[in-house]
């Protein structure tokens, strides 16, 4: 417990968005989350890297992997209940598919990306030498072993605040840029285009910035810059569907 903490969650209170005195990494970390851990020690367990463990030489359950394993759980049903409250006419076949758009590795590692959990985490020197802080299926996992630990410290109040804030904002959104390349495959083939993804560049000290553009019969409609080949992928085909569905754009 850390009675000195001025901001500190109340049983009870709405979940936790004051703002974070002091200028430590964990209290940097509890204000990008907007929570204020009561045992900061779930914090630190869930932003840590088990190669962190094994270079440390300490207990093997200090990783955040158990975290990811609740956090995992505990996404899925609030996710679920939410969609199931929220979208009362939507099928269940198209409830799962927009779930499954929520929960995928693609939109939580962006998430944590955004929220800069790479930075914070504990890795061994040569994991993120390697590029560990950057790869999606760490930083997804993250923001699972995150929710976990909200979740130990404050319980489902709170950890539903954080799914709603960082995850259940503008899902309609979200879902069009999961899908984005297989509409844009649909696109190209309902109107017999030619499409290409081409990959123009690898760069940064692990090969881990790429670069990928999007061209229709030989015109390039998009170029992105991510942390994978697929991301950038991604990010280039949604951009070329917002420019083909505004005013200028359509066939």
């Amino acid at each position: 417990k850390r009675p000195d903490r001025p901001y500190r969650n109340r049983p009870g209170s709405a979940c936790c968005l004051g703002r974070i005195r002091g200028s430590s990494v964990m209290e940097s970390l509890e204000h990008k989350i907007g929570y204020t851990f009561q045992d900061i020690k779930h914090l630190e367990t869930a932003i840590t890297h088990k190669s962190f463990v094994n270079e440390k030489m300490v207990g093997r359950y200090m990783s955040y992997e158990r975290y990811e394993f609740l956090g995992d759980a505990i996404l899925e049903f609030i996710v679920s209940k939410y969609l199931f409250e929220n979208y009362q006419t939507m099928p269940e076949g198209d409830l799962s598919k927009l779930r499954s758009s929520l929960v995928c590795e693609f939109t939580l590692s962006k998430i944590s990306r955004d929220l800069r959990f790479g930075e914070f985490a504990r890795f061994s020197k040569g994991e993120r030498q390697t590029g560990g802080a950057n790869r999606d299926s760490i930083l997804c996992d993250m923001f699972e072993s995150v929710l976990g630990a909200i979740y130990l410290d404050g319980g489902m109040e709170c950890a539903t605040a954080y799914v709603e804030r960082f995850l259940l904002q503008d899902i309609e959104h979200k879902q069009r840029f999961h899908d984005a390349k297989s509409m844009l495959q649909e696109y190209v083939q309902k109107h017999k285009i030619n499409l290409q993804y081409e990959l123009l560049a690898e760069e940064g000290p692990d090969h881990n910035q790429f670069t990928v553009r999007v061209v229709l019969d030989g015109k390039e409609m998009a170029r992105k810059v991510a942390h994978s080949k697929k991301t950038a992928e991604q990010y280039a085909a949604f951009e070329t569907l917002e420019l083909l569905h505004q005013p200028t754009g359509k066939r």
